[in-house]
Formats: structure tokens, C-alpha cells, sequence
């Protein structure tokens, strides 16, 4: 891989996943101003490393090695830098599943915005389409239905990672709704819960939303290292967002949309690289 493509790998990365946890920065920003100056200097350091390494470093790594257990723990991690034909072959044919998996998560991730979650309003259509949020379901059901229907004529693999990634966004959503409810508990101010309690919540719950940050980015790149950097330094740059200049990043209120409309333009990019490998391979038969 050349080094501008790197760089550029390594800062969508750091962007979309920056961006993606704007919402949960806010929210961690206003536990922490409950919080002494001592226990947020603890929750920003050693937070970070969980963060990062545990959480951003572990994740993907272990997704890699599920859908290649044939490399190994440490061959999962080098096999994108490996110049090996047998590994570059195995880590060839985990890409559909990755690939497509992540592709219909990021779909589902921008739908289910575009229809339910509570936003500011950047374009007049997002208003009308927000007060059809029941669609939000009838909607994902036949994109994946779709989805899968033309992946099975390309490889039976695609098909299967587009269900794995529709799996992991009802799963993943469902524990980012409880962390939800959790952050709200924290911000009650006779909540009785301890410093240590709080940023052991805190911990859990930047867990929770980082998971879609992973799950997502193996739509930019298989590359478990670039992954790795790229996501750790969105969470570093959350990190320093959320003391530092949390109430500039509040003026921003169509940060949130810009990225999803982002997300939107990658899934298409997806598909066409899909429909284009489909045109091949008709071709080549």
C-alpha cells in the first residue's frame, strides 16, 4: 500500500470515527463536570489506553482472526503486510464477508438515523422522512433482502456477511440503547454513584459505542494496523474534544449530519464496487 493511501486510510478513519462519537463526547462531558479534576485526569489517561488498545486494538483484530482462524492469532494481525500468497489468499477471501458485513452496517448505521434518531435539520426532506420512522424497518428489510439476492450471484460469502452485519447493527443497538439510558442515569445529580463508579460507567459505555466505530471501518480498509491507528486516534481526538473544547464542537450541529451523509456516499462506492466485480465475473464466464 502506498503512503498516501495510508495517510488517507488512517485519516477517514480517525474522522469517522471522531465524528461518530461527538453525541457520546457531549453526553461523557457533562458526567465529567460532576466529577473531581483528579478523577477526569484518571478517566482521560488510563480511559484512553482501555479505549484504544483494549477496545479499539482487541475488536478488530479478533474479527480478522473469526473470519481467517486458519492464520493465527498473530498472522491475523500482519497478514494485510504479509507478502506470503497463502496468507494474502485467505485474507482475499474473508473480504467479501468484511467487506459486505461492513457495508450493510454502515447502511443500516445511516438509515436508522435518517429515520429515528433526533437530529438537527440540514435538509427540509430530513424532517418529512423523520416523522416516517416506522418505515425505518420495512426499509433495511428489503435493501438486505436485495442485498443478499445479487450477492448470491457474485459469492454465496457476500450474502453471508450481509446478514452478519445487519446481526451486529440489531445487536450493537440494542446495547448502545441501554448505554443510553445508563448516561442519563449518570446525569442525575442524586444518582449516589462514587467517582470510581462513574468512570467505571463511563468506560463500559465508550465500549459500547465504539463498536460501530470497528465494525465500520473495515469498509475503509482490511488492514487490522491502519484500523488500529486510525480509530485510536479518533478516540484520542474525542478524548481531548470532550475537556477541551467540548462547547465549540456543540456549535457544530450539522457535524453529525455531514457524516452521515459521508457514510451514505461510502456505501455507494460499496455497492458500485459490488455491481462492478458481478459485471466481471459474468464477463469472465
Amino acid at each position: 500500500m502506498e503512503i498516501f493511501s495510508i495517510i488517507l486510510v488512517v485519516l477517514g478513519l480517525c474522522a469517522f470515527e471522531t465524528i461518530n462519537s461527538i453525541d457520546n463526547a457531549v453526553v461523557n462531558a457533562e458526567v465529567l463536570s460532576t466529577m473531581s479534576a483528579k478523577s477526569r485526569r484518571w478517566f482521560l489517561l488510563w480511559g484512553l489506553l482501555f479505549a484504544v488498545f483494549l477496545i479499539r486494538g482487541l475488536l478488530p483484530w479478533l474479527i480478522v482472526f473469526m473470519a481467517n482462524p486458519s492464520l493465527g492469532i498473530i498472522g491475523s494481525l500482519t497478514a494485510t503486510f504479509s507478502n506470503d500468497p497463502h496468507v494474502l489468499e485467505a485474507v482475499e477471501m474473508s473480504a467479501p464477508i468484511l467487506l459486505s458485513g461492513a457495508g450493510i452496517f454502515l447502511i443500516f448505521l445511516f438509515f436508522h438515523w435518517l429515520f429515528i434518531e433526533d437530529k438537527h435539520y440540514g435538509v427540509r426532506v430530513e424532517k418529512w422522512i423523520h416523522t416516517k420512522s416506522v418505515w425505518f424497518f420495512a426499509v433495511v428489510s428489503i435493501i438486505l433482502a436485495l442485498v443478499v439476492w445479487f450477492s448470491l450471484k457474485i459469492n454465496p460469502l457476500m450474502a453471508f456477511g450481509a446478514v452478519v452485519g445487519s446481526t451486529a447493527f440489531f445487536i450493537t443497538h440494542g446495547f448502545k440503547q441501554n448505554a443510553e439510558h445508563a448516561e442519563k442515569d449518570l446525569l442525575k445529580k442524586n444518582n449516589g454513584l462514587s467517582d470510581l463508579s462513574k468512570i467505571f460507567y463511563l468506560e463500559v459505555l465508550d465500549a459500547t459505542f465504539s463498536i460501530d466505530g470497528v465494525l465500520g471501518a473495515f469498509a475503509f480498509t482490511l488492514s487490522v494496523p491502519l484500523i488500529i491507528l486510525g480509530n485510536g486516534l479518533g478516540a484520542f481526538v474525542v478524548r481531548e474534544l470532550t475537556i477541551r473544547n467540548i462547547e465549540g464542537v456543540k456549535k457544530y450541529i450539522y457535524l453529525k449530519n455531514g457524516a452521515m451523509y459521508s457514510i451514505l456516499c461510502l456505501q455507494i462506492v460499496l455497492v458500485l464496487i459490488f455491481h462492478h466485480g458481478f459485471r466481471l465475473s459474468q464477463l469472465l464466464q
